[in-house]
């Protein structure tokens, strides 16, 4: 089990509205969207073989399933160019599990890159791992007709961000349901990165039919994509900071 993180050493200097805007919006699509229509959600996320071929797919589309039965997807129709779902589907969610938990950790970790990158690198930064993340799922199956939304990879590539530029942090984690300590960032990430890779690693030799839940190819594209950026950018960051506190 991974640590939930609760909150970090903040050197806030200012308030982070590219995050706190970003959470917005995900909570506003996720509730006035797709909660009203599933027509929305099944047309506006990513879907790998629309992206390769560069076709909406509109209709029922049959998948096998590991029993030897089939199950039906009702694909709606998307954006005109199709390609903008890569956009879209990283404002989108699964359910309350699902946004409530990409919501705390960009909200943990995002602010204080943001700080450092400052507002437009920022959700420039982050658009950018999106969208990497979403092409590393997409070409772990390219023909997969499943939908893939939510704004995990994206996030991925916040926290690898941070571990880049505030790897001596610390971060307050809730373990089980009672107890709270402080580890460094390097560890909570760190572990969080290590099972992505191993469960992305593992998925390999799954089948499409036994692929559906977590999507840990964008976990690790996103990732991937963020270390990258980051190690670029950091001779670039504001290294003006306040003494750290932690954030509630």
């Amino acid at each position: 089990m991974i640590p939930l993180p609760i909150s970090d050493e903040n050197r806030r200097l200012r308030l982070p509205t590219v995050t706190i805007a970003i959470i917005v919006i995900n909570l506003l699509v996720f509730v006035l969207l797709q909660l009203p229509s599933d027509a929305f959600t099944m047309g506006f996320s990513v879907i790998p073989k629309e992206i390769t071929t560069g076709v909406d797919i509109v209709g029922p589309v049959s998948v096998a399933l590991p029993d030897g039965t089939t199950e039906v997807i009702d694909e709606a129709a998307g954006p005109n160019p199709i390609w903008l779902t890569l956009f879209t589907s990283m404002f989108m969610h699964g359910g309350w599990l699902h946004i409530g938990g990409n919501m705390l950790f960009l909200f943990v970790f995002g602010d204080n890159v943001e700080r450092a990158l400052g507002h437009i690198k920022y959700l420039a930064f982050y658009l950018v791992c999106g969208v990497i993340a979403a092409y590393a799922q997409i070409l772990s199956n390219p023909n997969s007709v499943i939908p893939s939304l939510g704004a995990s990879g994206a996030i991925s590539g916040a926290l690898a961000g941070y571990l880049v530029f505030f790897p001596r942090n610390r971060v307050k984690v809730l373990v089980g349901m009672r107890y709270v300590t402080e580890v460094p960032a390097l560890m909570m990430i760190g572990l969080w990165a290590l099972i992505q890779f191993v469960s992305g690693i593992g998925s390999i030799a799954v089948s499409e039919q036994t692929g559906g839940g977590v999507a840990y190819w964008a976990h690790i594209g996103g990732f991937v994509a963020g270390l990258v950026l980051a190690f670029v950018l950091k001779p670039f960051i504001n290294r003006a900071s306040p003494p750290a506190s932690f954030a509630t």
